[in-house]
């Protein structure tokens, strides 16, 4: 019989123009190495695993595994996790929210017009990058720090250097070497637009670029309305340079910033073996 599978694209523009999740279903009993096995074999930016809750508090646990690691929380992951748990019948103890158990504690998803959305976790790490960090991405991008906007640390679980430019074609030209950048580099380059999105975002690591990413989207939101840079409730978009179109959907509600986006099952059977 197998455990159900399901393959989810998020933040997409309505289309299949997102990220793509695998997610396996009722994953208690797997090991750590089964689970990575499985996700190495799918070849996603990241795989989850749902598994019964530890904290009496939440509706289910998460795994989220990359090709090579466990992460402690992603915001795509968690989107398209909520989204395959409820279309799998779940329901959350919580009207109208579902409280999602991860490697960085609890996180709240909700309904949010049509679309679903996470409430940003708290940065573990925040302010300006150090030295050693700064010669990494100056390397990585063939560029002085004088000829950026800013810098800051985004690490809410993933441990994102973000780096602002000048404007969203800034963002859409920069080659970024890849080999100057560790295997635990992460690389988030921002840049304000006025095309109907308010900024465009790139994530990049030194093997890839991540076609939407909802954790760096977080770290730049939460960054951003810091300095009063954008508006309470926006949209940003990420993808264009790998063939994508996110598009990501930000509200300030004054007590939590939430991160949305369209979640969509593309495919859907079960895992036999894993």
């Amino acid at each position: 019989m197998g455990r159900r599978f399901t393959q989810v694209d998020v933040f997409g523009d309505g289309g299949v123009t997102g990220n793509p999740l695998a997610v396996v279903h009722d994953a208690d009993g797997l090991d750590d190495a089964a689970m990575q096995a499985f996700a190495a074999w799918t070849n996603l930016s990241e795989t989850t695993f749902l598994l019964s809750p530890n904290d009496p508090a939440a509706d289910y646990r998460v795994r989220i595994f990359t090709t090579d690691s466990e992460l402690p929380f992603a915001g795509h992951p968690t989107l398209g996790s909520a989204h395959a748990w409820l279309a799998a019948g779940g329901r959350a103890a919580a009207d109208g929210e579902v409280v999602q158990e991860c490697g960085v504690g609890l996180v709240r998803v909700r309904q949010d017009d049509g679309r679903l959305a996470f409430a940003a976790p708290p940065r573990r790490r925040s302010g300006p990058l150090d030295e050693a960090h700064l010669a990494v991405v100056e390397a990585a991008l063939g560029t002085s720090r004088t000829d950026w906007v800013g810098h800051e640390w985004g690490d809410n679980g993933t441990p994102w250097m973000m780096v602002e430019l000048k404007d969203a074609d800034a963002v859409r030209r920069a080659w970024v070497d890849g080999s100057q950048l560790g295997r635990h580099d992460f690389l988030g380059l921002v840049g304000l637009a006025g095309d109907g999105y308010a900024y465009e975002v790139r994530g990049l690591l030194a093997h890839a670029e991540d076609p939407v990413t909802g954790s760096l989207n977080a770290a730049v939101a939460q960054w951003l309305r810091a300095r009063g840079a954008v508006p309470d409730s926006y949209v940003a978009t990420q993808g264009s340079q790998v063939g994508r179109h996110g598009e990501i959907f930000v509200h300030d509600d004054g007590a939590d910033l939430w991160i949305g986006g369209r979640t969509r099952t593309v495919i859907s059977g079960a895992v036999h073996h894993c």
